[in-house]
């Protein structure tokens, strides 16, 4: 059986101020073109992918959890990774906070924990951890559904600040683009070892 890996996309185009202050990068759409992207390597490397919400629009936590869950029982060894943009404020401004970063849920597995650590390795090898500090083991811990009330190994990436000028002009890029989907992929051959 292949290794899976359930690809959350994150916010839908009616989740409020989940974009950049000028509004031309959208949260949505992006996590939406990067998941497929990493969806369409995995794919050439052997392992199933499954994009979690395939809607454009919002789709709750508890909707995307239990299709999260559904998915990791019916193939074990599974694992979630939810794709977002992080954001300094929520104030409509620019900040300066930037770079990438992994969270886990307070009662992650040390699967997830390994994973997170991994797709912060991948990171860091391409330079993209930003001007804030990580913590020593290399991701976040927070009280994230996603990871939380999920059953397989879950980890939430935050890949970049959408209130960072510079990390947007980054995301915008094609070479950005293959950056953040290249650590993700990398990471994930590494966890299951191929």
């Amino acid at each position: 059986m292949r290794p899976t890996v359930i690809i959350d996309n994150g916010h839908g185009c009616d989740t409020p101020g989940k974009c950049s202050p000028d509004r031309k990068h959208r949260e949505w759409q992006w996590a939406r073109r990067c998941a497929r992207a990493i969806a369409r390597k995995l794919e050439r490397n052997g392992i199933a992918p499954h994009i979690l919400v395939p809607e454009n629009r919002d789709v709750p936590l508890r909707q995307r959890c239990d299709r999260a869950n559904r998915l990791a029982l019916a193939s074990p060894g599974a694992v979630l990774l939810s794709i977002h943009n992080n954001a300094a404020g929520s104030d409509g401004r620019w900040h300066s906070a930037s770079g990438w970063s992994a969270f886990v849920s307070h009662n992650a597995s040390a699967a997830s924990c390994r994973l997170a650590a991994m797709l912060t390795e991948e990171a860091a090898l391409r330079k993209l951890l930003g001007n804030r500090c990580t913590p020593p083991e290399g991701f976040w811990r927070a009280d994230l559904a996603i990871c939380r009330n999920t059953v397989c190994p879950a980890v939430l990436t935050e890949n970049m600040f959408q209130d960072c000028p510079e990390d947007v002009e980054f995301l915008s890029t094609q070479d950005g683009i293959d950056a953040i989907v290249d650590l993700h992929v990398d990471a994930i051959l590494k966890y299951f070892k191929i």
